[in-house]
C-alpha cells in the first residue's frame, strides 16, 4: 500500500496527536499521511537492523526505537522505520530533539524521491546520519545535504563511533530465509 492521504480534510496538530491510528500515521502540515506497512522483505531487514543494534547497544552506547515519532517542525511528525538514540538521551514520548540516526526501509511502492524528501526533512531537523536501506534492489544509501548518496564503500558506518553496518551482509541475510 502506498503513503497516502488518510483523511480528505486537513486536521490540526492536537487532532493528529489525540486520534488512535490502527498504524501509525504521518503527519505533514495538516495532511495525515498513512505509511506503508511494508512486505516481507521490509519487515525483515526491519527486525534484522534492530537485532543488530540491540546485540551491539553496549557497546556502540545507542539504542533503537521502531517507528518511534519524531516531530521534525512544529507540522511535521515522521515516523522513520528505525530511529537510533545515543545512550543518555532526552527520553521523550515524541522526539523534539534530532537522534543520532534514523533508517527508512525502502518499500517497492513508495518512489525514492519521496524518500529522498523525507532524508531531507530529517538533515534539515538537525539528525547527522540518515541511512535508506533497499531490501528489493539491494541497496543502501546515505543521506547527504546533496541528496541520497549510494553506498558503494561496502558499509554504513557513523565516523567516531563503532556503528557499522555491512548492507551486503544485511542482505545476504534476507535472503537465507
Amino acid at each position: 500500500m502506498a503513503t497516502q492521504p488518510a483523511y480528505e480534510k486537513p486536521v490540526s496538530v492536537e487532532e493528529y496527536l489525540s486520534t488512535v491510528y490502527e498504524h501509525d500515521c504521518e503527519y505533514v502540515d495538516g495532511v495525515i499521511e498513512e505509511r506503508d506497512l511494508g512486505e516481507f522483505e521490509h519487515a525483515y531487514v526491519q527486525g534484522i537492523l534492530i537485532g543488530l543494534f540491540l546485540k551491539n547497544r553496549d557497546a556502540w552506547k545507542v539504542y533503537p526505537l521502531p517507528e518511534q515519532r519524531v516531530q521534525t517542525q512544529r507540522t511535521h511528525f515522521r515516523v522513520p522505520d528505525i530511529t537510533v538514540l545515543r545512550e543518555g538521551s532526552i527520553r521523550e514520548p515524541i522526539l523534539t530533539h534530532p537522534p543520532l540516526l534514523v533508517i527508512e526501509v525502502q518499500s517497492p511502492d513508495i518512489p525514492l524521491r519521496k524518500t529522498e524528501i523525507k532524508a531531507a526533512e530529517y538533515l534539515a531537523f538537525g539528525i547527522e546520519h540518515v541511512w535508506v536501506v533497499d531490501p528489493y534492489a539491494r541497496v543502501a544509501y546515505r543521506g547527504t545535504s546533496n541528496g541520497l548518496e549510494l553506498v558503494r564503500s561496502g558499509e554504513l558506518a557513523i565516523p567516531g563511533t563503532p556503528i557499522r553496518i555491512v548492507p551486503n551482509e544485511l542482505f545476504a541475510e534476507l535472503d537465507r530465509v
